[in-house]
């Protein structure tokens, strides 16, 4: 992994060393086994490598072609090398030796501002093309590696992350309050719907799936490539489409099991961790290493108020995965004394952003902090299987098939889901109706109340900057389930999040978060696998349950009754720190600098109604929500003074 950063001189002068040393200065808190810089007439490039994989071990970057007219440093694992050599016409000789790097300038030397699109992995790139005069990057699909830059007159700069930027000279720190009033009224998880803005008006960032050119002083930035599969799949029975769902996870999982340090996952008692950690461990055994898990579990004390169905503590299911597995050391972490309150100036810090994933702070970065220390390259995860390789939602399948009118289909499947599930035939129907016929569901019912996060936002910063216009605006209709997965995958906004996330924490702690449940073949793979082979026999999710029979233990496998909650006990374990959050609740609700922003009266309603002894079961309430993003965002406005 790589830290990168440079810029482009458009008046075609020789670039300046002091603004390319400013900018590697603000990135030397990254973990790094060598940093590089270099400059080739108007550009700079700058490098902190992390090396991970055998190939990058020694690699020194930024690095050029063997003609010295093209500079490229990358951010960047591939997965798909074979299948590039191969079309690159490269001898097997040079396979063990190539560098990430080298192969994306060999790509690039081919398909030119196409070669994004032929490439596999995690990757965020910069090349200076000196024939051309041209600077030419590029994030995966996914946005797994972040990527920002800053124009004005005289240049554009680029980076990783956020502060080299902002180490220039000539970028100004100013709030960008659109981004701002779209992260308050949006009550999801994502930021904003403008996926080229950040919280700094002056700073942009490059969306997933993009490329940008620099040429002539020109910017531009365009799409390339597809989510998509290029027909559907048509296999010949069950047993073939569980053998292809095989093979094609577990060849995601392998490509990112390349490294020559340990290998780590993130494992919960879930159908997504515990398949990506099967497949790790099985294929770790035959190189004679070890997986080591890490879960996160309840803090001690902690009395689990979660409805029928749901559990706090997954420690029952992550040790049957485990056991069943075999060759997976365990750690299961409760991170005592640590709280989402103890830790905001350190996300604020780490992110360069307010967030809203408070619940689940601690333990993600608890995780990467653990697996840093414990010398992982590799943490995997199953972060975006809900919907890729654990999709299958059986009520809106269900909806489907009344909707077509197909009976006896729907008769049997409700008989089986509501057996597995121990749902009521009538209960059921009545779910499934309101999914099916959504505008009935509606007659006579009252326009709802906006969601209390969106009140957060002050009315009057909200009409001067007409946020809720512009996100009604940009609402889809009501969708069906393949359209709203798709939506879901393709969702730059939500890649966004992710992306920076799992970037900066592997800068940060030096090791590379890797989802193969997002791998590229294997989402183009699940999205023409026809929706009735994810929901069969009463079973939701039911081709990853199929597939893993000989993989995961039955307890995991076919749970379809108790679903863990991550972050269930982040109140029980801020209370202690409670009454200075109501203290700083009170400071907030009397600075003129965030009531410009917040709703301050709504928040001091909020903070009265909790009280000064907060209940655990309030985790998720949306009150609760409110007055924990209120903070984090009071606490990032106060970096603008």
């Amino acid at each position: 992994m790589s830290a990168i950063a440079g810029f482009v001189r458009f008046d075609g002068q020789e670039a300046g060393i002091r603004d390319g040393e400013a900018m590697m200065e603000a990135m030397r808190a990254y973990v790094a086994d060598d940093v590089r810089m270099r400059r080739a007439g108007p550009a700079f490039l700058g490098c902190r490598i992390r090396w991970i994989t055998p190939e990058s071990r020694g690699e020194r970057m930024p690095e050029g072609d063997p003609n010295g007219r093209l500079l490229i440093a990358a951010d960047a694992i591939l997965d798909n090398r074979k299948e590039l050599f191969g079309r690159l016409q490269l001898p097997p000789a040079r396979f063990a030796g190539m560098t990430d790097s080298e192969l994306i300038l060999l790509a690039y030397r081919r398909w030119g501002r196409r070669s994004p699109e032929y490439l596999v992995g995690d990757f965020a790139f910069m090349i200076w093309d000196a024939d051309r005069r041209e600077l030419f990057g590029a994030r995966d699909l996914f946005g797994s590696r972040s990527l920002y830059y800053h124009r004005d007159n005289r240049r554009l700069a680029f980076s990783t992350t956020i502060e080299p930027l902002l180490a220039l000279p000539d970028t100004s720190r100013k709030l960008n309050e659109e981004w701002l009033a779209e992260f308050m009224a949006i009550p999801e998880m994502f930021e904003s719907t403008d996926a080229e803005a950040t919280p700094y008006l002056q700073i942009r960032q490059v969306p997933p799936g993009h490329a940008i050119v620099v040429s002539e002083g020109q910017v531009s930035v365009a799409s390339y490539g597809s989510l998509e599969p290029e027909e559907p799949l048509r296999l010949k029975s069950d047993r073939e489409y569980e053998e292809a769902f095989r093979e094609v996870v577990g060849e995601a999982v392998r490509c990112r099991l390349r490294t020559f340090r340990e290998v780590s996952a993130t494992l919960s008692g879930g159908l997504d961790s515990g398949t990506v950690a099967a497949f790790a461990a099985t294929e770790l055994r035959k190189e004679g290493k070890t997986l080591r898990s890490f879960s996160s579990v309840p803090a001690p004390g902690f009395a689990d108020w979660t409805s029928r169905g749901t559990v706090a503590d997954e420690r029952p299911y992550i040790r049957a995965t485990a056991r069943h597995v075999g060759n997976i050391a365990e750690s299961h972490m409760s991170f005592e004394g640590i709280s989402p309150l103890s830790e905001v100036d350190e996300w604020l810090d780490l992110l360069e952003t307010p967030y809203k994933f408070f619940e689940n702070s601690h333990w993600l970065k608890g995780i990467h902090e653990q697996a840093g220390r414990q010398g992982a390259g590799v943490l995997l995860t199953g972060a975006r299987g809900n919907f890729t390789v654990s999709w299958g939602p059986a009520l809106e399948y269900y909806a489907l098939l009344l909707r077509r009118m197909k009976w006896l289909s729907l008769s049997r499947e409700l008989r089986a889901y509501g057996s597995n599930k121990g749902i009521g035939r009538k209960r059921l129907l009545s779910a499934i109706g309101r999914l099916a016929f959504p505008s009935l569901a509606q007659r006579g019912r009252s326009e709802p109340r906006p969601e209390l996060p969106a009140m957060l936002i002050h009315p009057d910063f909200a009409a001067r900057t007409g946020v809720f216009a512009r996100l009604r605006s940009g609402e889809a209709s009501a969708a069906d389930p393949l359209e709203l997965r798709r939506s879901k995958l393709g969702s730059l906004a939500a890649a966004n999040k992710n992306g920076a996330t799992a970037s900066k924490l592997s800068l940060r702690y030096g090791v590379w978060e890797r989802d193969p449940t997002c791998d590229l073949r294997v989402v183009r793979f699940c999205l023409a696998v026809p929706f009735e082979q994810y929901v069969r026999n009463g079973q939701d999710r039911s081709l990853i349950r199929r597939a893993t029979a000989s993989v995961l233990p039955d307890e995991v496998r076919l749970n379809q009754r108790v679903r863990g909650i991550q972050g269930a006990d982040w109140v029980h374990r801020a209370a202690p720190m409670w009454p200075r959050l109501l203290e700083e609740v009170g400071r907030l609700c009397k600075d003129s600098r965030a009531s410009a922003y917040l709703h301050v009266d709504r928040i001091r309603e909020a903070a009265a109604g909790i009280g000064r002894e907060p209940r655990p079961e309030l985790a998720f309430h949306p009150e609760m929500r409110l007055l924990m993003r209120s903070l984090i965002i009071y606490r990032f406005i106060q970096r603008f003074a």
